[in-house]
């Protein structure tokens, strides 16, 4: 099978762009036309519908996709097996994280990572919003939990430590609660969909950090808007150390109920579609990541 085509075929179903696609592959828009033609005849199928306006995958397209993916990351494999390492690493990686979480701890990055890689083109799709990394092409997700889709695997990233806080000015008008029970008396601030925490205490007794039962006057399904609320003084929230580190370095945020921590191991993990061999643009991503999230004293 012609691995070149299959290499645009991917790229044109990630870009929904035939010229685009070869473009990256150094070929003129009739030339890429042509290439994807003569694998849709070979293969027996229209992998791609083509309009004056738009292009989209197939059914047969999107069942492809995936075996076209592991060939084309098997070969790859292959060339650097076989010595062929000094090659530049290329292709486009779609990648996926929360926003809050990539404005502060990889954006910052991305200039080094693509300095060493000049060849991999990097889409991001940046928001506290899941995208699926299978219907959406992606080759790389960052989660805040373990995989329940055995279709994904995933390599752990960071802990990812949660905690209460509140800011000074909040506190010194409506007290600093000493035991979970308190809270109820308190405005807690939480995500849309933040379910009740358990908090365990230093010689276990447990309490409830619960939005429901209590007086949660403000969600919000963004992570800095949550932090930037508290920040006002609206009331106690649950906070990821990493969003919150510099804050209460600083003294505009206090930790509550500092004695206690939240159940669960919460982590950041890599996540992406399950598969023999590991591309080599995804892998070196991952490597480049775990090695500067792994510096960071927010992390550690």
């Amino acid at each position: 099978m012609d691995t070149e085509s299959l290499r645009l075929f991917v790229l044109a179903a990630e870009k929904l762009n035939i010229s685009a696609a070869g473009r990256e592959l150094d070929m003129v828009p009739a030339v890429a036309s042509a290439r994807l033609a003569k694998l849709e005849k070979s293969m027996g199928a229209d992998l791609l519908h083509r309009s004056t306006r738009k292009v989209s995958v197939s059914l047969e397209g999107s069942e492809l996709l995936p075996f076209a993916r592991e060939i084309i990351a098997q070969e790859d494999a292959a060339r650097a097996a076989l010595g062929q390492k000094s090659l530049d690493i290329t292709g486009t990686l779609r990648f996926t994280a929360p926003s809050t979480f990539a404005q502060s701890y990889i954006a910052p990055f991305l200039p080094e990572f693509t300095t060493q890689h000049p060849k991999i083109k990097l889409d991001l799709r940046l928001s506290d919003a899941k995208f699926d990394l299978i219907d959406g092409s992606f080759d790389l997700a960052i989660r805040n939990s373990a995989m329940a889709d055995s279709s994904l695997k995933g390599r752990k990233l960071a802990n990812d430590t949660r905690i209460l806080c509140a800011a000074p000015t909040y506190l010194r008008e409506h007290g600093n609660p000493a035991h979970p029970d308190a809270l109820r008396d308190h405005s807690l601030i939480a995500f849309q969909s933040q379910n009740a925490r358990v908090l365990v205490g230093p010689d276990g007794a447990t309490g409830l950090f619960d939005p429901q039962s209590a007086k949660c006057r403000i969600t919000t399904d963004d992570g800095m808007s949550l932090k930037a609320v508290t920040l006002a003084g609206a009331g106690i929230s649950t906070n990821s150390l990493w969003n919150v580190h510099e804050e209460l370095m600083s003294g505009a945020l206090v930790r509550v109920l500092p004695g206690y921590k939240l159940e669960g191991d919460t982590a950041l993990w890599l996540v992406y579609p399950k598969t023999n061999i590991l591309s080599p643009k995804v892998r070196v991503f991952m490597d480049f990541l775990i090695d500067k999230i792994g510096r960071c004293a927010a992390f550690n």
